[in-house]
């Protein structure tokens, strides 16, 4: 069977491929002592990833290069993931007389009833949650089966750039482990993540540090940078850049920032409406902002405000030291991951 998620290995560097971006970032740790000890953003051209696909694999593979070399050490192995738009979950009861390659088999054989691709283009992996509660004998099993073409692209992208791609992930999977990191007081409460990233707009929302709602719709960061681009003549560089330092003249925050953050509420309040209107969940408890756009001036306290509800910027790294040779001020552009 072939996996999606690899196996274990030490020195990893984490590569998030995005559709404006490349962002590495390698960590270490002693106990459980977290510490950020290299990052790297690198721009992207608007042809390199599509949709969540990479269409110019030697593009994103040069850019996977240019960070490795920023971050300086010494790499063998990478972690990606790929979006959960790509990838098909499903729970599964699977009798517990079977072990190791028959139960491999078995999960495939079941898998195969709904997976609307050949089982020859499908990566597959699995994981044994544990018993079913209403059968002891039987097992609950999470499937999670992605097409191979956009696991593959990220792997040679990966492997091209010099580094053995080991893990690939889901992305909302990496955001359940993540949460309980950040936010410890969780209980039975309703979180959202959303993610405003360079073209889309994301909602997860958790309850138990499992997603109970996912919802995607176009809209992102893009569209203020192309703004800016176009009537300020700055390069698509230079914007991102002065974005992420908020280094934008006065004139173009109260122009088009200002305006652009008012709409970005807006997104992210019928974001919420959807997920109201599906009227199987409660009450959402608070909401964090990740992605390009979480770092526009005030966004969060303006949303607290506007919809009525605790909203911040989630910071995956706060509980993390930062490498002495890093700048610490400037290591919070690894924030916007």
């Amino acid at each position: 069977m072939v996996s999606l998620f690899g196996k274990k290995s030490s020195g990893w560097i984490g590569i998030d491929i995005g559709s404006s971006s490349v962002k590495l970032v390698s960590m270490s740790s002693s106990g459980s002592q977290r510490q950020i000890d290299a990052y790297a953003i690198v721009p992207l051209p608007p042809t390199a990833v599509i949709d969540g696909n990479i269409e110019e694999v030697s593009v994103v593979s040069s850019a996977i290069q240019r960070g490795l070399k920023i971050c300086g050490g010494k790499y063998t192995a990478a972690v990606v993931s790929v979006p959960s738009s790509a990838v098909i979950t499903k729970k599964m009861q699977v009798s517990n007389l079977f072990v190791g390659i028959e139960l491999e088999e078995q999960v495939r054989i079941e898998a195969d009833q709904f997976i609307p691709y050949p089982l020859e283009e499908v990566s597959l992996d699995f994981e044994v949650i544990g018993p079913v509660k209403k059968d002891h004998n039987f097992n609950e099993i999470l499937l999670v089966a992605c097409r191979k073409a956009n696991a593959e692209s990220r792997e040679d992208a990966v492997t091209s750039a010099g580094v053995k791609c080991e893990v690939v992930d889901v992305d909302i999977y990496a955001m359940e482990r993540l949460l309980p990191l950040i936010d410890q007081v969780m209980d039975n409460k309703l979180i959202a993540i959303v993610d405003v990233g360079a073209s889309t707009l994301s909602l997860n929302v958790f309850q138990n540090q499992e997603v109970v709602y996912n919802r995607e719709q176009a809209f992102g960061g893009n569209d203020l940078s192309q703004a800016i681009n176009q009537q300020h003549g700055m390069s698509m560089e230079e914007v991102d850049l002065a974005l992420r330092e908020n280094s934008l003249s006065q004139e173009i925050l109260d122009g088009m920032v200002v305006p652009f953050t008012n709409t970005v509420i807006q997104q992210v309040s019928r974001a919420l409406q959807f997920f109201y209107s599906s009227g199987v969940h409660g009450q959402l408890s608070k909401v964090y902002l990740c992605g390009g756009a979480s770092n526009l001036p005030d966004l969060a306290h303006k949303a607290s405000d506007e919809l009525d509800m605790a909203c911040e910027v989630l910071n995956p790294f706060k509980n993390c030291s930062v490498n002495r040779k890093l700048n610490a001020e400037n290591s919070a552009a690894i924030v916007l991951f």
